[in-house]
């Protein structure tokens, strides 16, 4: 991606729409799927159980949101977390202003609808 746009200018590509700070806090691999387009459109297959497990706890929260940690309190599995961003079932959502390092995601329309089947 070109950095030097002019002030004031649009840029394009996903750093633009997650938000400067965002996009240089996620995690290494979740930021690698995201900029390099590898997010489904048009997400196609199933959730693994444990993919539908993760989602489906974000259908009762406020704007989706998923969860950090399982019921177990155990963090919830990056490879989990990376996979349903990279299916378009999930997508990452603001900083944790507590652990910059820790990536919060919502519950994308395509991830509600994958629940519904």
């Amino acid at each position: 991606m070109n950095r030097s746009t002019k002030a004031g200018s649009e840029e394009a590509g996903p750093e633009r729409s997650l938000g400067k700070g965002l996009a240089g806090k996620m995690p290494e691999s979740v930021l690698k799927v995201v900029k390099s387009g590898e997010v489904q459109e048009k997400p196609v297959g199933k959730p693994s159980g444990a993919q539908k497990k993760w989602l489906t706890r974000g259908l009762d929260q406020p704007g989706g949101k998923l969860p950090l940690f399982d019921g177990d309190g155990q963090k919830i599995s990056s490879r989990t977390v990376e996979s349903c961003i990279k299916s378009g079932w999930a997508e990452p959502w603001f900083e944790n202003p507590i652990k910059p390092d820790w990536l919060v995601c919502k519950l994308t329309d395509a991830g509600r609808k994958v629940l519904e089947r």
